[in-house]
């Protein structure tokens, strides 16, 4: 859907990437701008867990598709080298602090002198103005500033860490949004954008709708909201795992209360675990009298909404994902050798060659984009512009 669309890319760590990726998903060509500084050239984004380094898995997680131009952005050769790749694509995606790009002469208003109908997305944690624009911060304070963090808690009360960094999926695919509307609306109009896409913004729009959905229903309270609810809960099973049921609407309650011969438990349809904390007894025991599975079996038979919390572990075997064909193949995850994952990683560290998912392709892009010679390439690589040529 957008081959044609050609997109720079000078982001780092999550956002921007899981962005760019889902445009190269959809058929765009990805340029992938990563610092080079002289002999010290390494992916941009590098995991510390060995395995995911060596297998690729981090890289290929958010960088699939991806075609990475490695360029020294101190010199001022490699400023001019980003600055007309810039020039001739249609978006660009940055994710330094506000005013670093500007700084390195390759900001949205130079851009647009030259190029007026590009579009260029910055997409950060707290947008490019307001007291916070140029304070560092990771997933967690995002959620914390936003409200959002406060609405997640646990049965004492306190708020929830997750393990997945929520507000940076959600605002790769906020930006990759943002960027298809702007595309649109360049094809109709001819006009380019800036768009300065915050995660904060976008979680504290979500906390707004919730608290707005709140003030309109005054009766629900932390005490009574659905997360207390009988009928919406977490419960372990037989088998040492868990359901979820999400029986919210009467009818599904009542289905599920008739399918395991509970009706004294049909009148607690809003009921909550702390009005009735017999009943939430009596649920939990039920739920340890069977395994997963059979959980599971009866949430598929059942319209009752009850379904299996799938183990991230095992998450390329999840039902749903096997026949959605949701997976993506990684192709360096098949298990070696413990002596071979040594000897790949002391390679690695002894000659600081490019793991063999990370494939650099300044040489092509630049003779391709640029129309580089030979000759060119040679003297940026003496200069210490672009990295020697990979074998």
């Amino acid at each position: 859907m957008l081959t044609g669309v050609t997109i720079v890319d000078f982001s780092r760590h999550l956002p921007g990437p899981i962005c760019t990726m889902r445009l190269a998903d959809l058929g765009a060509e990805v340029i992938e701008v990563e610092p080079f500084h002289d002999k010290t050239h390494s992916p941009l984004i590098r995991p510390s867990h060995p395995e995911a380094r060596e297998t690729g898995a981090f890289y290929l997680r958010s960088h699939r598709n991806h075609k990475s131009i490695s360029l020294n952005l101190r010199t001022n050769e490699g400023k001019a080298l980003a600055f007309a790749l810039a020039r001739q694509a249609d978006v660009v995606v940055e994710s330094y602090r506000p005013g670093v790009m500007r700084h390195l002469g390759l900001d949205y208003d130079r851009l647009f002198e030259m190029h007026p109908a590009v579009i260029y997305c910055s997409v950060t944690g707290y947008g490019q103005s307001g007291e916070l624009y140029q304070i560092g911060g990771h997933d967690l304070n995002v959620q914390a500033v936003s409200g959002f963090l406060s609405l997640v808690r646990d049965l004492e009360g306190k708020p929830v860490v997750a393990d997945i960094p929520l507000s940076d999926y959600a605002l790769g695919l906020y930006a990759s949004e943002q960027i298809c509307a702007a595309l649109v609306q360049r094809a109709r109009t001819g006009r380019g954008a800036y768009l300065d896409v915050s995660s904060a913004d976008l979680f504290s729009s979500w906390t707004g709708l919730h608290a707005l959905f709140m003030s309109y229903n005054s009766s629900i309270g932390r005490e009574t909201g659905r997360g207390s609810l009988l009928a919406y809960q977490v419960y372990e099973t037989a088998d040492g795992q868990y359901v979820a049921l999400a029986a919210l609407e009467e009818k599904f309650w009542l289905n599920f209360c008739r399918a395991v011969g509970r009706a004294d438990w049909e009148l607690c349809h809003r009921a909550s675990v702390s009005l009735h904390p017999e009943v939430f007894d009596d649920m939990k025991a039920l739920f340890l009298s069977r395994t997963q599975a059979e959980w599971s079996e009866l949430g598929s038979e059942v319209d009752c909404c009850l379904t299996a919390v799938e183990d991230w572990e095992n998450w390329v075997d999840n039902p749903y994902v096997a026949n959605r064909e949701i997976a993506y193949t990684l192709p360096y995850l098949e298990k070696k050798s413990p002596d071979h994952e040594e000897s790949l990683a002391h390679r690695y560290r002894a000659e600081r060659l490019s793991p063999p998912w990370h494939t650099d392709y300044t040489y092509e892009l630049l003779k391709r984009k640029l129309n580089l010679t030979e000759e060119d390439l040679s003297r940026l690589q003496r200069q210490g512009v672009i990295p020697a040529a990979s074998l």
